[in-house]
């Protein structure tokens, strides 16, 4: 059946046409409709005809699955068929589609393997990006991606952004693409700020204002939780009003049917509370919604320093995310929202969201781009670039983990690419595959994923945590956060088709496994320090002196502190001085002592900076070499080596100014910290005067190699 267009009441009508003609001139487009417009069933459908006579198909990305399977049925339904006739969904481990598909809804792991195994996207017409304010790592990328294959090769593609809260001016200036607003449905909303939240008793805080809400006023109400474990607590307060009340958990790992009862009207008719994360602020419509209840908090991923991977965490949301949090109470009629802060404190909160690749770790992503064959990620369109100085980390990091070369992604990094997981912990289990430690890598995988769930309960032995997994486990008594490690664990397990093992670990074992992912942070004790290790990223840290591992001359290091001069050892597992010799390489290398401006070549046996035999080498060093040792130099004591003068220090605080006003920009860290490990892109490729480089250097502007790393717009704004 012929979609109607005019048989639909909703505000994004009034907009269709202008979307139809300005795709007529042009394939970037962005759409910032308000909530409730309809933005998300209707746009897809009213393109519908240009599908059918191009046999091109509209893929819609949505970052959430719940979102993506309710779009594409509620847009099945506004065309009396069949979900997975002529609209679908493709999400992970579930696909709903046909030879006669033409409008598919997909999530950001999909799109991203669909651009894997056709990067010019030969079937695809129309892209939509839905929800792009949430700016994931996965979005900005699939982005990136498709607007390369649109300038590249494919100039037909159309690509469409939406959202309701949109940066609108930074898109619109960044993609050089119209901007078109259509109003929602929205009725008014009173806001009410409860004051400031104790978050350990939070879930009591909660529970006490939902009472009161129930009482003072009507219609159902939707509360906003960081997680499942904050759901779980509120719905254990709540269970005297069970028997009056219907009370729906909403979480992303809930099964589907649980999350589709949620956001249905009550079978009976019983008034509603639905406690949900995130995944209730945008494109679901829950009927009946006059009251919410927001935390103010939400849970993203960030990276974890201290452990060196990605892990999830809780932190305030921004005024956008708070403002779509409170929209979800007038959807229906006028609704009031309760923000669980303070008005004074709700002023100091980001207005946007700091897009996720300014604040990640971009291990993953640069080993994505390898195995795409993109060895200069620069040449990409970015609406925000990832930062050079993280990228070159990360680089560094895979060649060091052998999944990257000289020539581009070695063969063990794609294998570490079709593995889901961070690449240290991919490298690690390839590795342990091969040498028949598997299944304990996997569970030391598992709990490296986590939060440290013995923390200051057990020394830094990471084998306690193992012996105290395979335990509970073996006796059938897990507790909660041992739980969530075991589910991780037995993911690992059926991916490569293995038993658990409940035998106790092998400390010595653990460390050499450990070692695979973590070849930067192998630690010699230096003797007679007061526990004190040399790392083989050059880092010097500390464990306790009445620790267990403080004796050992070895240890590989998980996670360390390592944001003061001395870091300080939180997990590590003892290595066996034996089994050292696979980590040692043999390397002929070039340093410059800055202080003495003199070049020395040796022949090194090292694990990484480690050095545990030198000897000179007689032959003349060529510039190149020069070059690198004078690039690594700086990298590692740039605050020796550069000069901060007043002008790069005023520069550095306007600079810190901007990017807390503009957080969706990606503003450099200004520091000598930033300006050292970009230090390949300033320094001149044939060093002029040899008597005096320590000299030349210091004599360098660095306001001036500062400026040079911004956009023209973040120049302009300097200006202004």
């Amino acid at each position: 059946m012929p979609f109607q267009l005019n048989k639909i009441d909703l505000p994004i009508v009034a907009i269709i046409p202008e979307i139809k003609s300005a795709l007529k001139n042009q394939t970037t487009l962005i759409i910032n409709a308000e909530a409730g417009a309809g933005k998300s069933t209707i746009i897809p459908l009213s393109l519908l005809e240009e599908a059918r006579e191009t046999g091109k198909k509209i893929i819609m990305l949505e970052p959430r699955r719940l979102a993506a399977k309710s779009i594409a049925k509620r847009m099945s339904e506004l065309l009396n068929e069949p979900l997975g006739k002529t609209v679908g969904y493709r999400i992970r481990f579930e696909t709903a589609i046909s030879e006669d598909t033409l409008i598919e809804v997909v999530t950001e792991g999909i799109l991203g393997r669909m651009l894997d195994s056709d990067p010019q996207l030969k079937e695809v017409g129309i892209l939509i990006f839905d929800e792009f304010h949430e700016r994931s790592i996965y979005a900005d990328v699939a982005l990136a991606l498709a607007r390369h294959t649109q300038i590249n090769f494919r100039p037909d593609l159309k690509i469409l952004i939406m959202s309701a809260t949109l940066n609108q001016k930074m898109l619109s200036d960044a993609l050089n693409a119209q901007a078109i607003v259509s109003k929602g449905r929205q009725y008014p909303v009173d806001i009410h700020y409860a004051g400031e939240t104790d978050y350990h008793l939070l879930a009591e805080m909660t529970a006490s204002l939902i009472r009161k809400s129930v009482q003072n006023h009507d219609g159902d109400i939707l509360v906003f939780l960081p997680g499942q474990g904050e759901i779980n607590a509120v719905m254990d307060e709540l269970k005297s009003l069970r028997k009056h009340l219907a009370i729906y958990p909403l979480y992303g790992q809930l099964p589907w049917n649980k999350q589709w009862a949620a956001i249905q009207p009550h079978p009976q008719g019983k008034r509603k509370i639905v406690l949900a994360t995130s995944i209730a602020e945008t494109s679901l419509t829950i009927e009946g919604v006059k009251v919410v209840i927001d935390t103010g908090f939400g849970r993203g991923s960030q990276f974890d320093a201290n452990s060196g991977l990605s892990r999830l965490v809780t932190q305030p949301i921004s005024h956008d995310e708070a403002d779509q949090r409170a929209g979800r109470a007038g959807r229906v009629s006028p609704g009031v929202c309760y923000r669980m802060w303070s008005e004074a404190e709700h002023q100091l909160r980001s207005k946007h969201r700091i897009p996720e690749i300014l604040h990640e770790d971009l291990t993953s992503l640069a080993l994505d781009l390898a195995a795409r064959n993109i060895a200069d990620s620069y040449q990409l369109f970015w609406l925000t670039p990832p930062p050079i100085d993280k990228m070159i980390k990360a680089k560094d990091l895979l060649l060091n983990l052998e999944a990257l070369d000289e020539k581009g992604i070695t063969e063990i990094g794609r294998k570490m690419h079709a593995l889901p997981c961070h690449p240290r912990l991919a490298h690690m289990l390839i590795h342990s595959k091969s040498s028949g430690n598997l299944e304990l890598a996997t569970d030391l995988a598992a709990l490296l994923e986590e939060r440290d769930p013995l923390y200051k309960q057990a020394g830094a032995d990471i084998s306690y945590r193992i012996d105290r997994l395979r335990t509970l486990r073996k006796e059938e008594r897990l507790t909660k956060p041992f739980r969530q490690i075991e589910k991780i664990a037995s993911s690992y397990r059926k991916l490569f088709k293995i038993e658990e093992d409940n035998s106790s670990s092998d400390a010595y074992a653990i460390g050499f496994i450990l070692a695979l992912a973590y070849p930067d942070r192998i630690a010699s004790s230096k003797r007679g320090n007061n526990a004190q290790f040399q790392l083989s990223n050059g880092a010097i840290a500390a464990i306790g002196h009445k620790d267990e591992l403080a004796n050992e001359p070895w240890l590989t290091v998980a996670s360390i502190d390592a944001r003061s001069g001395l870091g300080k050892i939180f997990l590590a597992a003892p290595l066996n001085p034996k089994d050292l010799a696979p980590l040692v390489k043999n390397i002929k290398s070039v340093t410059w002592n800055f202080e003495d401006d003199e070049f020395e070549l040796t022949s090194d046996l090292r694990i990484g900076k480690i050095i545990l035999k030198r000897e000179p080498v007689d032959r003349e060093i060529s510039q190149k070499e020069k070059r690198t040792a004078i690039i690594q130099a700086i990298r590692e004591e740039g605050e020796e080596i550069l000069t901060q003068d007043a002008s790069f220090i005023s520069l550095a605080s306007k600079v810190k100014m901007l990017s807390q006003q503009h957080p969706d920009e990606a503003w450099p860290e200004m520091t000598v910290d930033y300006i050292s490990a970009i230090a390949h892109t300033w320094l001149p490729e044939q060093i002029e005067n040899e008597e005096d480089i320590y000299e030349e250097i210091q004599k360098l502007s660095l306001t001036e190699i500062a400026l040079k790393t911004l956009s023209d717009s973040q120049k302009k704004q300097l200006q202004d």
